[in-house]
């Protein structure tokens, strides 16, 4: 399904002659051609795939119960007191405001992008870094160019419009990219945004992975019904996860039921505290039929369903043993072996 964009704009944070970093904003929206649909559009998938998300809401000041400045600034637009260049440029001072409080200060091209998706309206606002590279021309000369690096963008964040209006109590309308090691989002760009993290998806994920694990003990499944069960809350959760969509867990019940009798639902709702949807962490779901662990040097993965068979455990010497390694493991032993004879 296509998104349909609403609105885009592109703003540039950037140190002047001084060394300072300011915000150059531009004057206008971007006009609506092909690249910049395919730009919202890479964007809004990118972001979608990204793993490590957290979700939230607008929180108030505390002194005074007051709304924060960017839910302010945005709710102006949302009521048309203001256009989205007068909010985004508001919104990118409010930034470079933050970015100044710490020590990390980052360039780049901040960008707001209003879009339409599967009937809810969402906000997207990201700092994308501006890179150079190099092209070849068709006459075969070498030109220097500029380009958007979105594959890497870490700092995000969505906003369901919708919900937000519809449901104000709602704890996650607001979604962020987790800061990777050593670069914590909340410490500058969730301040900006006065976003306070709800709900936690990777907690709800490993309710219902332990309540999947629960429920096929409780429903008496033999090994192979395990197997299929586990399988197939995999392969929901993975298509769930293909269309950006979230688990929800009647639904998910439903692709149970030809697995047991007992309702997945009911027993989930009664022994676990799980909301009635959120988003599928793949992480997570990538547990329910695979083994994987590492440490220490050694890196380990494998289809559950090999245990008994391939692979088996003993739990007193701590041993695993394999059966049938991979072939192109076994090339690898195979080599490193002949040459350690060779040197003897």
């Amino acid at each position: 399904m296509q998104l349909k964009l609403n609105n885009i704009i592109l703003h540039s944070l950037a140190f002047n002659t001084e060394g300072e970093l300011k915000c150059y904003p531009r004057s206008e929206e971007l006009v609506t051609s092909q690249p910049v649909e395919e730009l919202a559009s890479e964007l809004h998938r990118i972001y979608n795939a990204k793993p490590a998300k957290g979700f939230g809401y607008f929180k108030c000041a505390e002194e005074d119960n007051s709304r924060l400045p960017f839910e302010i600034e945005l709710r102006k637009f949302i009521d048309e007191e203001s256009n989205f260049v007068d909010f985004s440029s508001a919104a990118s001072s409010l930034l470079v405001g933050e970015l100044l409080k710490y020590d990390f200060v980052s360039q780049g091209i901040l960008s707001f992008v209003h879009y339409n998706w599967m009937a809810s309206d969402y906000l997207i606002v990201a700092l994308l870094e501006n890179k150079d590279s190099v092209m070849v021309t068709e006459q075969l000369d070498l030109s220097s160019t500029h380009y958007l690096e979105l594959s890497k963008v870490q700092l995000a964040a969505k906003i369901d419009l919708t919900e937000w209006r519809q449901n104000s109590d709602s704890k996650r309308y607001l979604s962020f990219i987790k800061g990777r090691a050593g670069r914590k989002v909340s410490d500058f760009f969730l301040d900006f945004l006065g976003c306070t993290e709800g709900m936690d998806a990777k907690i709800q994920n490993a309710g219902l992975m332990r309540a999947v694990d629960e429920f096929c003990h409780v429903a008496e499944l033999d090994a192979d019904e395990s197997i299929q069960a586990r399988e197939q809350v995999a392969q929901y959760c993975n298509e769930q996860i293909k269309e950006g969509n979230e688990i929800e867990v009647k639904d998910l019940s439903d692709h149970l039921a030809d697995v047991s009798s007992r309702d997945f639902y009911q027993y989930a709702s009664e022994a676990y505290q799980l909301e009635d949807s959120f988003p599928a962490d793949r992480g997570a779901v990538r547990k329910l039929t695979k083994y994987v662990g590492q440490g220490g040097g050694l890196s380990v993965s494998f289809d559950q369903k090999l245990m008994g068979e391939r692979i088996s455990y003993n739990a007193q010497t701590d041993t695993l043993t394999i059966v049938g390694i991979p072939p192109n493991l076994r090339e690898q032993l195979t080599r490193r072996s002949n040459s350690d004879d060779d040197n003897e």
